[in-house]
């Protein structure tokens, strides 16, 4: 069975909105590295339809123009890519698709295709399409890459009034630029919890 897995570029106040206006001063090799690690090795993605505007809109170009980031603009240009939308798209970028029926249903299918080991399908940005998942329960993993800078407006990945959705750290690293680099799989519920039950723990002086 394939992993969904997705990786998101976060602020320290939760905002996922419009990275490329506060998240370059933290690229590094480090932060290349693990987006390498991630779509630089994907051969399938699921993307909302303005995460794939915005990709279409840059990579192909990027690819034809040779430069240091051609080789990464290939592999996202020779990846499957299934976008999410309401409303029939055209495509002009190889190897692009519109996911056809319902959202959980046809991931639940895309889940089940056989595939090698450690393929997983691969999110990037894409919040709605990362939210409806998470909440059908079809989300394997959760990468947030943690800028530390608060941004102050814009989207946040977890939308108000909504039920509590408890995560599991998978793993986390940090990097010289003070991102962190943090890996979660939804978890069960915690559990139940007072004051009383925490007191236990503090410190007896």
């Amino acid at each position: 069975m394939r992993k969904i897995k997705a990786q998101l570029f976060i602020s320290l106040d939760g905002v996922v909105e419009a990275p490329d206006q506060w998240h370059f001063p933290y690229f590094d090799e480090e932060m290349g590295a693990a987006v390498d690690a991630t779509l630089g090795r994907a051969d399938t993605l699921l993307l909302g339809r303005r995460t794939y505007d915005s990709f279409a809109g840059a990579w192909p170009g990027r690819e034809a123009a040779g430069g240091e980031d051609a080789p990464f603009a290939k592999v996202l240009g020779d990846a499957r890519k299934i976008v999410v939308s309401n409303s029939r798209l055209d495509f002009t970028w190889r190897n692009s698709e519109q996911l056809v029926g319902d959202l959980t249903t046809a991931v639940t299918a895309l889940k089940n295709e056989p595939a090698a080991a450690d393929t997983p399908v691969w999110i990037s940005g894409s919040v709605s399409v990362v939210r409806q998942l998470v909440a059908a329960g079809l989300l394997d993993e959760l990468n947030l890459l943690l800028h530390p800078i608060a941004v102050r407006n814009g989207m946040r990945l977890f939308e108000e009034d909504a039920p509590a959705i408890p995560l599991e750290l998978v793993s986390a690293d940090t990097f010289r630029t003070g991102v962190l680099n943090l890996s979660y799989a939804v978890a069960t519920a915690p559990g139940e919890g007072t004051y009383e039950d925490a007191k236990t723990h503090l410190p007896q002086h």
